[in-house]
């Protein structure tokens, strides 16, 4: 099946890469709840997830579109990038708003795999998607801050070394206005795991290494805050539409996967004698999800492209993120349902691909917020929420 291509080297060396690693690999990871280290590892060596790294620092210094490029690519292939794509888009906040000294100790060691920076502190179970509301603290002392609370999904903290944590440095009925008061830290965890931080596994229907943290009197060093304190809800903002964009380009890589897998089995599937794709109501299921999907894709290099002129994106990628996760669950549904009842046997490996392509209905932002967002901020209307 032909796709509109481009950056192939990139798309042809994503898809050698992954094919080192079969289904088989990952439905094992998946039955066992393990996380895929030798795929992060060989990703790490080839120098994929120190693509936006600038090269001063060791990195590729590529564009979001490269990144975004490996990412579908990734899902194209069956694999999943959950495991690694957060050192992508909380790349981002170091490289925008971190200081020089902090970009010399840390992106070197990144970009060659001896740091590994894939742990995102800011959701809490009783904020949500609130973000203002959160409650974990960062208290000044002399020469560190003292953090106490808690975070959850929280995905990867056991396999990273680098937490991005955001943080309240002022309590929020003394902060001027409602979008002060919080920061953002760059946390060395490995010093702190089973003393002053405990991590708790989170058993979800996808592997993906999620965690709940507990912060009890951590002690982070000053030098670790990023940026000025205060101005961490706006640092962790400009990150979120490089975030949507990425994840976006996973989902089309999911439903490029479920749409090639649907329509293999179309034409080589035989019942009553004959191949069930040639049925019409086997037929454009399969054939709607693909227009679906391309025209979810066109968004989103839409998008891409805008971003990587400078223009301000918040439309544009809140659009792809919404149309690429729908485009996503439409190709899923038609392929389980392609399939049948050999769609729910793990052999298949369709519903392993099923239950992770739900996710971008909820995470990293759910729909009902892109619509509220698209609602108050492009049509006029009043704010919901």
């Amino acid at each position: 099946m032909k796709y509109e291509l481009d950056n192939i080297e990139v798309r042809d060396a994503i898809t050698k890469l992954c094919n080192g690693f079969s289904s088989e690999y990952w439905q094992n990871c998946d039955r066992e709840k393990k996380y895929p280290s030798e795929f992060v590892s060989e990703l790490t060596e080839q120098g994929y997830l120190a693509t936006l790294i600038p090269e001063q620092y060791g990195g590729s210094g590529l564009s979001l579109s490269v990144a975004a490029i490996i990412l579908e690519e990734i899902h194209r292939s069956g694999g999943n990038a959950g495991a690694c794509h957060a050192q992508m888009y909380t790349m981002g906040t170091l490289l925008r708003h971190g200081s020089t000294e902090q970009k010399r100790k840390y992106l070197p060691k990144i970009a060659s795999g001896d740091l590994r920076l894939q742990a995102f502190g800011v959701t809490e179970p009783n904020s949500g998607t609130d973000t203002l509301a959160l409650n974990t603290s960062a208290k000044l002392m002399e020469n560190c801050y003292l953090i106490n609370g808690q975070k959850i999904w929280t995905s990867r903290a056991e396999h990273s070394d680098l937490l991005l944590l955001l943080a309240r440095t002022t309590p929020k009925n003394e902060a001027k206005n409602k979008t002060d008061g919080l920061s953002v830290f760059l946390v060395d965890i490995r010093n702190f795991i089973n003393k002053s931080l405990k991590i708790r596994k989170i058993s979800t229907m996808m592997n993906h290494s999620t965690t709940e943290l507990f912060f009890d009197d951590m002690k982070v060093p000053i030098e670790n805050l990023i940026g000025e304190e205060g101005s961490g809800f706006k640092y962790i903002l400009s990150g979120m539409n490089a975030e949507r964009i990425l994840i976006s380009a996973e989902c089309i890589g999911d439903a490029k996967w479920f749409i090639e897998k649907a329509s293999k089995y179309a034409c080589e599937r035989k019942v009553f004698g004959r191949p069930i794709g040639k049925n019409q109501g086997v037929q454009f299921p399969i054939a709607r999800a693909y227009a679906q999907m391309r025209s979810a894709e066109l968004t989103l290099k839409h998008a891409i492209n805008l971003y990587e002129k400078g223009n301000d994106v918040g439309e544009e990628a809140n659009l792809s993120k919404l149309l690429c996760a729908d485009a996503s669950w439409a190709a899923a549904e038609a392929c389980i349902q392609t399939f049948g009842g050999f769609g729910f046997a793990e052999e298949y490996d369709v519903e392993r691909k099923y239950r992770e392509a739900r996710l971008y209905q909820v995470a990293p932002i759910s729909t009902n917020l892109i619509l509220s967002y698209l609602s108050e901020h492009v049509l006029d209307m009043p704010r919901s929420y």
